[in-house]
């Protein structure tokens, strides 16, 4: 237990002053509550049941991406200041050798770090729509926000996975990113076949979207277990990875 305390301040401070992360939680934060302002103050805004909400699946989900994937990227590349012309894993390794450790610590320090991200751009979003429409945002729940919460904290461990099996941050980033604000391959997927609609980017928004852009419709708790499942799904053999390769 002690070692894993030791490896989650390693990893939380190592993340903390990681320029990358520190810009992925800008994004995260700054992007919805820039979005949904811009769309309060249109002519058209009809002040729907998903204002604000919408725009934190989306710009809260680009900064989760980005923090997730560069959680893992920053520890692989040789290049840039965050390197300091070496591997990082190579000096993780050595001061944490038990590798499930080290990653369940790096797993611990994104997933608390996603959740204050989540927690800061659901203030910012609400309060910008408020601001600008001298209003609150409609519909604004307790167990919404909590959906919310926990949908940006599914898609950071998704990236953090996905990004593990790669080693290579570029790809999953710029998949993960366009799937969720460019061209949503899943959500053109779901319209072809039903079995799309259990992607965690199609089904894990019901967990506090009430007014969803597909045509299957989860209840709240069905939508997290979906999106938890995916989590599983995709950490059990980023884990076995992770432990067996070659640093």
């Amino acid at each position: 237990m002690t070692t894993l305390f030791r490896a989650l301040r390693a990893e939380g401070h190592k993340l903390l002053t990681l320029p990358s992360a520190r810009l992925a939680v800008a994004l995260g934060v700054l992007l919805p509550a820039g979005i949904a302002a811009l769309n309060a103050r249109s002519p058209h805004w009809s002040g729907d049941v998903d204002a604000g909400f919408t725009e934190l699946g989306v710009g809260g989900a680009i900064g989760a991406i980005v923090l997730g994937v560069v959680a893992v990227s920053s520890e692989y590349t040789t290049e840039g200041e965050e390197s300091a012309a070496t591997r990082q894993i190579t000096t993780t390794l050595t001061a944490t050798p038990a590798r499930l450790v080290a990653l369940t610590a790096k797993l611990t320090a994104v997933g608390l770090l996603a959740l204050a991200l989540a927690a800061t751009a659901g203030v910012a979003t609400f309060t910008a729509v408020h601001l600008v429409r001298g209003e609150p945002a409609a519909a604004v729940t307790a167990g919404r926000v909590l959906g919310v919460q926990f949908y940006l904290l599914c898609t950071a461990w998704l990236a953090l996975a996905v990004t593990v099996l790669t080693r290579n941050g570029i790809v999953p980033m710029a998949m993960l990113i366009a799937n969720v604000s460019v061209v949503s391959v899943t959500y053109l997927l779901s319209k072809v076949t039903d079995a799309a609609h259990y992607f965690p980017d199609v089904a894990g928004p019901h967990m506090f979207l009430r007014d969803a852009a597909t045509e299957a419709h989860f209840a709240p708790v069905t939508a997290g277990l979906v999106t938890l499942a995916w989590v599983t799904a995709l950490l059990a053999p980023a884990a076995v990875v992770f432990c067996r390769r070659d640093a």
